[in-house]
């Protein structure tokens, strides 16, 4: 049985994201079906609040529990020191030598969390880097906004990373492609030809000041957020009669705060852009996505747990989602986490094209538009036949996602030359 410790970021202290949550989930489950001991090594960052931090422990351990982790949690917060074997952390409920003998114990470690300490690295017989931000990450990396320690592989789910057709650097390295796993056993197929809405979960703005811009601090600058691309399609619902909801991150709408919150974002980045003025706050946002005819609702009441994220999936008649700037610019045939989700259970998925690929469909229970009308006709088109795009889209997810297969070619890459030198 191989011991596999897997890194994610921001799970414990993000407890309202529920499709956060299964980002990290698919490929638990996904390397325990294969028969590997799993542990969640997580660094915790308190609130500075006793009870509030008391209550997300409560919640993460007792989701942690329901997903067979139990006893399999390892949390950290800052280190007391730095050491050459990264032994002077502060662990949470548990034990220094116990984590310390885990990490010795492990085959495998699959890091997620790209701030992470060398020192922690280096407790690790193998390290393997997870980009699950393909594109961004290379970029970050090349501008020097982001230092990633070595690791002995490097994984992305960005069908283009580290190939010619990229539109952006490899940084050096050599990625081994992989596809995003979705756990098909939690995530049956649910088909209900009454559902009524096309839906998705999306944050509006991005993580913080470097997810809301793209800047090298000279020749590049965009903005990179949700909001932006769905502003460019905010005309659909007037050309459909399907409906369309949006289940989003917004703020609560005072326009002098999310002003003030955007101004910071801008000057994080030690540039702001002149041309973008047309910004008054998300209330105003909300009012402008409704008077089109978009269903809007706040991301944190409608998906806020993982039960309540897979509720909302499933209970939808199938998906519509924008990306990121990034992505059309990147042209790193991305899809989402959340896309393949829907696609599990059964419901076709529009989504933004987000480049080639080799493999991702477009046609038959998945449809990749670049313009209004082909948003327009993909609903269209569905509706004409849906349960036979339901089928497709199961299928979809059965033959490119399924978990164990994704996990099983980590497995052998990573652990294969592991052995030939033992």
């Amino acid at each position: 049985m191989s011991v596999v410790v897997i890194s994610p970021s921001n799970v414990v202290t993000f407890p309202e994201g529920g499709g956060h949550f299964w980002v990290y989930m698919q490929y638990v489950q996904g390397l325990r079906q294969l028969g590997c001991e799993v542990y969640w090594l997580e660094r915790f960052h308190s609130s500075g609040d006793r009870e509030q931090d008391k209550l997300m422990l409560s919640t993460f351990y007792q989701r942690m529990e329901r997903y067979g982790l139990s006893g399999k949690v390892i949390l950290y917060s800052d280190q007391k020191a730095i050491s050459d074997r990264g032994s002077e952390y502060e662990y949470v409920g548990v034990w220094s030598s116990k984590a310390q003998a885990i990490f010795r114990q492990a085959d495998l470690l699959l890091n997620f969390y790209y701030g992470i300490h060398p020192a922690l690295l280096s407790c690790f017989r193998r390290t393997a880097l997870i980009d699950i931000d393909p594109g961004l990450l290379q970029f970050w990396i090349t501008v020097g906004q982001l230092v990633v320690p070595p690791h002995d592989y490097y994984f992305s789910t960005g069908e283009t990373v580290g190939t010619p057709s990229a539109k952006f650097s490899d940084c050096g390295l050599t990625w081994m492609r992989i596809r995003p796993p979705v756990c098909l056993e939690l995530w049956p197929y649910v088909y209900n030809p009454n559902s009524e809405a096309f839906t998705t979960v999306s944050g509006w703005w991005g993580n913080g000041g470097k997810g809301e811009w793209i800047t090298d601090g000279q020749d590049i600058c965009y903005e990179n957020n949700k909001r932006v691309s769905f502003m460019q399609f905010v005309e659909l619902p007037r050309l459909t009669d399907q409906v369309l909801e949006l289940a989003l991150c917004l703020g609560e709408g005072d326009v002098e705060d999310d002003q003030s919150r955007k101004e910071q974002s801008w000057q994080a980045n030690n540039t702001v852009p002149s041309d973008v003025t047309d910004y008054k706050g998300d209330a105003e946002d909300r009012e402008v996505l409704e008077s089109y005819g978009w269903r809007v609702g706040h991301a944190y009441k409608m998906a806020s747990s993982p039960d309540r994220y897979q509720s909302y999936i499933q209970m939808s008649r199938g998906e519509f989602s924008c990306a990121k700037p990034s992505c059309m610019k990147f042209q790193n045939a991305w899809i989402s986490d959340r896309t393949l989700c829907y696609l599990a259970s059964g419901k076709p998925v529009v989504v933004q094209h987000t480049g080639p690929s080799s493999f991702l469909p477009n046609g038959e229970g998945m449809f990749r538009f670049s313009t209004l009308s082909e948003a327009a006709d993909a609903l269209a088109t569905i509706n004409t036949n849906y349960e036979k795009h339901c089928r497709a889209a199961r299928e979809i997810a059965e033959t490119y996602f399924e978990a164990k297969q994704t996990l099983n070619g980590i497995l052998n890459y990573a652990l294969k030359f592991q052995r030939s030198m033992e």
